[in-house]
């Protein structure tokens, strides 16, 4: 619940949040993990071409898409299969379309190799009073199904999402949907100006299980039924069956209800754009959905069974993991985990950038078209979140993805509260206020107690940082049975969020340094004594081998406290950069700045600790920002931060001409220069990528055709 919102969660197809002036955002992040896992191109490409649609159908026009992303380890043969294949499918489809691929995450792990995640989010922008609705309230209004042919391509689709994956997933590509970007483009225009023109009544995309879902799902939430002539539906394959035609997921497809008296100019708004609009039935009173073919009713249930109130609602038992006491139990020293010295601390920084999940992801940056449009102000690369421009209004959107399953795996609750944190956090180092979430909640299977018990908890803690971020949730996806017969995915409850940049011209923010002499800050809260651990952190896995230990330190109190203190040094413009400390810790968050600066680098003193020197370096404590300002300007930003209690500003050093060198109580851990550090982090990019796996990689083809983890870890 929030002020801003302005549809309730699951009330129409996407959320829907008012940004003032008139205008409102509507986002959604959906997945497309088990078609991804047989067919990656395709799979991917739909994905991206449903979550589009998903905002259209608001009425809203998409200004950019996101991506969140999960294999496993590139060594494998198939997983560079699925990766290659994923990437271009969300780069071919989105480029086709004309919408931007502004930012999302891409994370390697071992549990991600037979069950992939493929994450895909929309962003779109609608006047108040243009927006469509999706509930079918007026009985006797007609229906249409409007924009592709409907053939055999999809069936089963939702059945299969529901399945876990093993070797015979193989035989389940047809139930992959094949996508055309070129139709959804003229789907698109043809959409946004029957709504516009006032002729369009209620409207929802055809998605999972095509007809069937979209005419229960408008029914219900219209208190009505429908009768629906499925002989009259548009194929392009013959002898289709009224089953066939009722579970088709072909793609580019509507279900719309409008006036009577409109219906010649809805037929003429889609016939202009060489489109179907097809009368198949119409809205009835008494509450059922009934299907005909060539006048038999073939099917008669009443929605609210299926997609309304009275939809079955199960307890599930569930239970607390038993691994957890093993994970829990880890103690680095006691488990063989040698720390740091001033001889391996830079060798650790290095070999922690070449970690697939940290190293540049430039390709598959270059993969998509990040400007198109021309809204785009900040893009990937140096920022921890896009920032796209609102035309009508000047003011712009701060957009990211995020979660690190790892850290949910060893603590559901706090895990997922982190999930929301880091998500805010990129988004007010990029100039934004987080406003408001959609989440696509990707997780095993929940007829285990202890999955289910994963479930639950990372449900509540989602809810226990939205309430104290104050960034509610508009809705989203659950996709279950994410596993193989080696085990379960991480549990990952990955993170969209929203947040308003009112000034284009001087808050958005970058992570890369700017120039020699600037004062580098560390804002974190008062008590920085947690930062002391590598459980869970990204060193202890990569480095290290090893998954064990609890989720990092987080107060959500705390997390609020320096996120608002960062906005206000924004705000006040004596930020020259900001970036927050996640994967890698602080030496990878300064090295990552000195990379993305080009030729700068830093000089950087921390006070002597008591702790681990690799904890101090590379652990993964939250709510903490490394911020740099002008040396004129360095008592504005004390005064500033002096009016935010629970907020420290460690002065960490300052911005040098090259290098990074990172001494610790006066002893030096790290010392080396940029260019050697940025080799590390770009090193695999692309040549880990085969040219027999580039298969597919444009429309013009597409169109014609285990566990490394002991007792302590999982």
């Amino acid at each position: 619940e929030g002020e801003q919102l302005l549809a309730e969660v699951g009330e129409e197809n996407a959320g829907l949040v008012d940004v003032g002036d008139g205008m409102a955002v509507a986002f959604k992040i959906e997945s497309h993990n088990h078609p991804s896992a047989v067919e990656p191109y395709e799979g991917a490409a739909t994905g991206v071409g449903g979550i589009h649609r998903d905002i259209f159908t608001m009425g809203a026009r998409p200004i950019c898409a996101l991506n969140s992303l999960r294999f496993g380890a590139l060594e494998k043969s198939r997983v560079r299969y699925l990766f290659d294949g994923v990437v271009r499918g969300i780069g071919d489809y989105g480029n086709s379309f004309g919408v931007p691929t502004v930012a999302g995450e891409v994370v390697f792990d071992d549990v991600y190799e037979d069950n992939p995640l493929v994450n895909a989010m929309s962003v779109g922008t609608v006047r108040h009073d243009r927006t469509a609705r999706a509930a079918a309230e007026t009985p006797g209004r007609p229906v249409y199904v409007v924009g592709a042919s409907t053939g055999r391509d999809g069936i089963h689709g939702a059945s299969f999402a529901s399945a876990e994956i093993d070797e015979d997933s193989e035989e389940d590509r047809p139930s992959v949907q094949v996508g055309d970007p070129f139709t959804e483009k003229q789907l698109l225009e043809a959409t946004l100006e029957a709504i516009r023109e006032g002729v369009v009544d209620a409207i929802q995309d055809m998605g999972a299980a095509g007809i069937s879902s979209s005419s229960f799902e408008m029914s219900a939430s219209g208190g009505t039924g429908m009768e629906l002539h499925l002989d009259r539906v548009p194929t392009r394959e013959t002898g289709m069956t009224p089953y066939e035609i009722m579970l088709s997921e072909s793609q580019e497809r509507m279900l719309v209800v409008c006036d009577p008296a409109d219906e010649e100019e809805l037929i003429a708004i889609y016939d202009k754009w060489d489109l179907n609009a097809q009368q198949i039935g119409r809205v009835t009173d008494d509450g059922r959905v009934r299907a005909l073919w060539h006048g038999d009713v073939v099917a008669d249930m009443d929605p609210q069974h299926v997609a309304g109130d009275d939809v079955p609602v199960y307890e599930q038992a569930k239970e607390r993991p038993a691994y957890l006491e093993g994970v829990h139990a880890f103690t680095p020293a006691e488990d063989g985990i040698d720390d740091v010295t001033p001889d391996t601390a830079t060798d650790a920084l290095a070999e922690l950038l070449s970690s697939p999940t940290i190293a540049s992801k430039e390709w598959v940056h270059e993969q998509y078209d990040t400007m198109v449009r021309t809204n785009t102000v900040v893009g990937p690369g140096p920022s921890d979140a896009a920032v796209v421009r609102i035309k009508e209004t000047g003011t712009g959107l701060a957009v990211k993805t995020d979660c690190n399953g790892r850290y949910v795996y060893l603590n559901p609750r706090k895990g997922a509260q982190i999930a929301v944190a880091e998500a805010a956090r990129n988004v007010t180092c990029a100039g934004g206020e987080p406003v408001a979430i959609s989440n696509c909640c990707n997780f095993g299977n929940p007829h285990n107690p202890e999955m289910y018990w994963q479930f639950a908890e990372a449900i509540g803690g989602m809810g226990d940082a939205c309430r104290a971020l104050g960034t509610p949730v508009t809705g989203g996806n659950v996709s279950l049975y994410n596993e193989h017969p080696d085990g379960a995915i991480f549990p990952t409850p990955t993170v969209g969020m929203l947040g308003v940049v009112d000034d284009l011209e001087t808050q958005p923010t970058t992570a890369d340094l700017k120039q020699p002499g600037d004062v580098l800050f560390l804002l974190h809260p008062s008590d920085w004594v947690h930062a002391a651990r590598i459980d869970g952190s990204e060193y202890l896995s990569f480095v290290h081998d090893r998954t064990a230990g609890d989720a990092p330190h987080l107060d959500l109190d705390e997390e609020k406290a320096v996120q608002d203190a960062t906005r206000a040094l924004i705000r006040e413009g004596v930020v020259q950069h900001a970036h927050d400390v996640s994967d890698g810790g602080l030496a990878v968050c300064l090295a990552e700045s000195a990379i993305h600066s080009e030729r700068l680098g830093v000089e950087v003193d921390l006070p002597e600790t008591n702790a681990r020197l690799d904890a101090a370096l590379f652990g993964e404590a939250q709510s903490r920002v490394v911020v740099s300002a002008r040396p004129g300007d360095v008592d504005e930003v004390e005064a500033t931060l002096a009016g935010h209690d629970g907020v420290q500003a460690h002065r960490l050093g300052t911005v040098t001409e090259d290098g990074v060198r990172i001494t610790v109580g006066g002893t030096t851990m790290i010392d080396t220069d940029r260019a050697t550090l940025a080799a590390r982090i770009d090193h695999f990019w692309p040549p880990s990528i085969p040219v027999e796996w580039r298969a597919r990689s444009s429309w013009s083809n597409a169109r014609t055709r285990r566990s490394r983890y002991d007792s302590v870890g999982r």
